[in-house]
C-alpha cells in the first residue's frame, strides 16, 4: 500500500453523485465516542450514507456513558465475537484504546482510523482532519475579525485528548501572529454545551472586557453564545466543527465563524476506504479532509440538510 496524505475538498466532494453500487455484502463495525456531540451524530450519518451506496450492513458501536474507556473496551470484545469484516474506529481515548486495536488486529480484523489518531496499533488507514492546521486556520479569522488587537478567552476540549492538544496548538501559533491580542483566559469545558456555557459565565464575572472566544468545537461556542446573550454582553465566537447550531448561529448574526472538519465527509471518506480495502482496491495510508472557515460571506455554501448530502463514490478515492 503507498503511503500518502490525500487533501480532500469536502464541499467539491460533497457535490458529487452518489451513485448506485453493487454490494458484496460485508459487514462493519463503527466505533464512535459518544451520543452528546452532534459532530459524532453527523459522522454516523455520513457512514450510513456511504454504507446504502456500496450495499454495506453497519454495526454502529456508541457508549452510552460519553467517551466511556470501560465501555468502549466492552464493545470491542462484542465486535472480535462478531467478527464483522473490518471496524471503523474512533477511539474515545487515543492512548488507552492502543491496545484493543492491537486485540482487533490479531483477531484478524482490519482495522480503519477515523477522527481520532490512535497513539498506536496498526492501522490500514487513517481517515480526520488536520486539527492543528483547522485551530490555526479559525482563530486567524478571529484575530482578524478583531482587528488584530483585544481581548480573547479561549474554551479547550477534553484535555490530554488529541483533538484538543492540536487545536489549542493552532490556536497559540496563531496568538504569536497578533502581538496585540491578549489572552486572558484558556480553560477547558471537555466539548459540551453547558460545562461551556457555565464556564463563561464565571470567566465573564471576572473580566469587564472580552473581545473575542475561541471554542475548540462548536457545542463549546453554543454554551458561550448562550451565555454572552443572557448576560447581554457581546463577543466575537468562534467554534470547530462546523455543525448546523454553528452555521445557523452565524446566518442569524449571532456567532462569527466555525471552522469545519466535515464529519459528514469524514463518515463517508471512511466507509469508503474501509470497503476499497476490504475489495482489494489500492487505498492511500492517510486521507485528511481540508478545512474550510465557514463565516457570513460562505455559509450559504455550507448550509445544506445532512440529509441532503451525498457521498463520493467508490472509484473516485485512490491512492496518490
Amino acid at each position: 500500500m503507498k503511503k500518502a496524505t490525500l487533501l480532500i475538498s469536502a464541499l467539491g466532494l460533497a457535490a458529487l453523485a452518489n451513485g448506485p453500487a453493487m454490494g458484496q455484502g460485508e459487514t462493519v463495525a463503527v466505533f464512535t465516542k459518544n451520543q452528546t456531540n452532534p459532530f459524532f451524530e453527523t459522522v454516523r450519518v455520513g457512514t450510513a450514507t456511504a454504507a446504502k451506496s456500496v450495499g454495506v450492513k453497519l454495526i454502529q458501536y456508541i457508549p452510552i456513558k460519553p467517551d466511556s474507556i470501560p465501555e468502549q473496551l466492552s464493545q470491542v470484545e462484542d465486535a472480535i465475537v462478531k467478527k464483522p469484516n473490518a471496524i471503523l474506529f474512533t477511539p474515545v481515548d487515543y492512548k488507552a484504546l492502543v491496545p484493543a486495536i492491537d486485540k482487533m488486529t490479531a483477531a484478524k480484523i482490519p482495522v480503519i482510523g477515523m477522527t481520532d489518531r490512535p497513539a498506536g496499533g496498526q492501522l490500514v488507514a487513517f481517515v480526520g482532519v488536520d486539527d492543528h492546521r483547522l485551530g490555526l486556520e479559525t482563530s486567524i479569522s478571529l484575530f482578524k475579525a478583531m482587528g488584530g488587537k483585544g481581548n480573547v478567552i479561549a474554551l479547550e476540549g477534553v484535555k490530554g485528548t488529541l483533538t484538543s492538544t492540536d487545536r489549542m496548538r493552532g490556536f497559540t501559533d496563531a496568538l504569536k501572529q497578533f502581538p496585540n491580542i491578549k489572552l486572558i483566559a484558556s480553560q477547558p469545558a471537555n466539548y459540551q454545551r453547558l460545562q461551556a456555557l457555565q464556564v463563561m459565565e464565571n470567566l465573564m464575572q471576572t473580566h469587564p472586557q472580552i473581545d473575542g472566544v475561541f471554542a475548540a468545537n462548536d457545542a463549546m461556542a453554543t454554551g458561550v453564545v448562550e451565555a454572552l446573550a443572557a448576560a447581554n454582553r457581546k463577543a466575537l465566537v468562534v467554534g470547530i466543527n462546523g455543525s448546523k447550531e454553528a452555521v445557523d448561529l452565524i446566518k442569524g448574526g449571532k456567532m462569527y465563524a466555525t471552522g469545519s472538519s466535515d464529519p459528514f465527509m469524514q463518515g463517508c471518506l471512511g466507509l469508503l476506504t474501509t470497503i476499497r480495502a476490504l475489495r482489494k482496491m489500492p487505498v492511500p495510508k492517510e486521507l485528511m479532509v481540508t478545512p474550510v472557515v465557514i463565516d457570513s460571506a460562505n455559509y450559504r455554501d455550507h448550509d445544506v440538510p445532512i440529509e441532503s448530502r451525498s457521498c463520493p463514490k467508490l472509484n473516485e478515492i485512490a491512492a496518490q
